[in-house]
């Protein structure tokens, strides 16, 4: 018998079991596989992690009371905390959206806020159905309104020989608007003065002829009627961050 016979008959050591050696051919596939396999896992994490910010962001924009969006702090510095909780309140009711500086009338999003989108939209509810509106940004204005009163009030136009343009960036919104409730002309009030009275009612009655959500125009909508008991909450939180103090009246 030869000595190859006799080796191929020892027995195999207790304890241990022979391997099998995996052909060369298939090592590609199986890395392939373990490759494949880690990369899945970690694509689903990076989807788990990815929805718990968007979740989590939307919670941090969110009125804790109301679930708005609307009401996130401007983007405009400074100024009078009652003029900047009533922008905030005219927002709730008006862009009640998570990006409301860029959202045009019916809900859809816009890129390009160098000027203002003039984008008319068709009308499908309410008094003025079949009608459009070029109703846009946070404070839903229209195309004509806001030329009138960026003419007016933007801090910073664009001149180019004898053309002006008016950037609609969230913070010239802001300013424009807030110059706008400021003009005591303009209102025939002192709006700051009533809001420190505890007259928000009269407010918004007055301003309700421009944003007809407010509670006493032609297109009130669900948000109408929480909208004193938004502005107090909002008033509160832009008083602290003024660093204001005095007591809050209520209306």
């Amino acid at each position: 018998m030869s000595n190859l016979v006799q080796r191929s008959r020892q027995p195999i050591p207790s304890g241990s079991s022979p391997r099998r050696k995996v052909p060369t051919q298939k090592l590609p596939y199986l890395a392939l596989r373990r490759l494949l396999a880690g990369s899945a896992a970690a694509l689903a994490l990076i989807l788990v992690l990815l929805m718990w910010s968007s979740f989590q962001d939307r919670q941090s924009h969110r009125d804790p009371t109301t679930g708005l969006y609307g009401t996130i702090p401007l983007v405009m510095k400074g100024g009078d905390p009652y003029i900047r909780a009533l922008m905030r309140t005219i927002s709730a009711s008006e862009s009640n959206v998570r990006q409301p500086y860029s959202v045009i009338y019916g809900g859809e999003q816009v890129g390009d806020l160098s000027h203002h989108p003039q984008r008319c939209v068709t009308i499908v509810t309410g008094p003025n159905k079949g009608n459009c509106s070029t109703a846009a940004g946070r404070y839903q204005m229209l195309n004509r309104t806001w030329i009138k009163n960026a003419r007016r009030y933007h801090p910073k136009p664009s001149h180019f020989f004898l053309w002006t343009t008016y950037s609609f960036e969230p913070e010239y919104q802001d300013a424009v608007v807030y110059a706008w409730l400021s003009d005591r002309e303009v209102w025939g009030s002192d709006i700051s003065k009533q809001l420190r009275q505890g007259k928000l009612k009269e407010v918004l009655r007055l301003l309700s002829g421009t944003w007809t959500s407010l509670g006493y125009g032609i297109e009130t909508n669900s948000m109408s009627k929480n909208l004193p008991k938004i502005y107090q909450q909002i008033l509160q939180e832009e008083l602290r961050a003024s660093g204001s103090e005095g007591l809050v009246t209520r209306d």
